[in-house]
């Protein structure tokens, strides 16, 4: 069987991982950990979906800088084929403020990713592939909703599955549950972090947020951090526990599982069996700072 051929559209970003290491003097230093990396959610989940055996295609924009070269040289070392197209506007950044407990807020410039053009998304669908991904934030921006969009239909249109992550509760929120489901309905799968599906879905508990969003997409796919992850399918309901020990950072985490997810699935893998991919790849990610192993030189 040849390996499945995913094209993922998302964002090209730079991290700034900071975790104090004490309280934050307002106005002098604080001592932290800082760590620079290859950010992106969707990017993220290009790399777990090819070191799980997909060829993969990642579509964005980036600015003519180092930011973006060196995005392009990681996701190039991890055997991700990087279709970024240069824009005048700087790359993409994000500062994730990392809290004890390893959950983090985010600060995000989102830079040279505004100006993704429909024209360039769709020469890069112009390649056969199998399955297609938009990245949330590509559909909760109106400056690029439109073009995920229209890159969503033209995959249904063509036969292929599709899938869709909401990446962020805040932009959701200011976006509107319903019409985030009026540009995604008919995806293959969804896959959302609890507070973002319940958020969606307008319910008060996981089961009933299932309920209703499998009614939108074929297969639900929500991570829950330490309690671990469930799916449930037009019929059926599969959970999965974490299998996090030390969580250092939670940064990335859900994009690895959600790649190794996708990647299982796409190649032929039960729901269980990705599942136990799912958390093994989440598990891997919160045990260091940052997202991705790419650091500056």
């Amino acid at each position: 069987m040849r390996p499945q051929r995913l094209v993922i559209i998302g964002d090209v970003m730079l991290d700034v991982v900071v975790r104090p290491l004490g309280p934050v003097a307002p106005t002098s230093d604080t001592a932290s950990e800082v760590r620079l990396s290859r950010g992106g959610s969707g990017a993220n989940i290009a790399v777990a979906a090819a070191a799980h055996g997909c060829d993969v295609v990642y579509v964005g924009a980036a600015g003519d800088d180092a930011g973006g070269r060196s995005f392009i040289e990681d996701l190039t070392r991890a055997g991700v084929v990087a279709r970024v197209g240069i824009v005048p506007s700087p790359t993409g950044v994000v500062v994730a403020l990392v809290a004890p407990d390893g959950q983090r807020a985010m600060l995000t410039d989102r830079g040279a990713n505004r100006s993704l053009s429909l024209d360039h998304v769709m020469d890069c669908l112009a390649a056969p592939f199998d399955h297609l991904h938009v990245s949330g934030y590509t559909l909760l921006d109106a400056a690029t909703r439109a073009t995920g969009v229209a890159a969503l239909a033209e995959a249904r249109g063509r036969g292929m599955t599709t899938s869709v992550d909401v990446c962020s509760v805040a932009p959701l929120r200011e976006m509107s549950a319903e019409a985030f489901l009026s540009a995604t309905t008919g995806s293959t799968w969804l896959v959302a972090n609890q507070e973002e599906a319940l958020s969606l879905s307008g319910a008060d508990e996981v089961d009933s947020a299932l309920d209703r969003l499998s009614l939108h997409f074929a297969e639900v796919v929500v991570t829950r951090g330490p309690l671990g992850a469930v799916v449930r399918t037009r019929t059926e309901r599969f959970s999965a526990p974490s299998a996090s020990a030390e969580i250092v950072d939670t940064t990335g985490a859900g994009d690895a599982a959600t790649g190794s997810y996708l990647a299982s699935r796409l190649q032929g893998s039960s729901i269980d069996d990705s599942l136990e991919v799912a958390m093994r790849s989440a598990a891997d990610v919160v045990g260091g700072l940052g997202a991705s192993g790419w650091t500056a030189s």
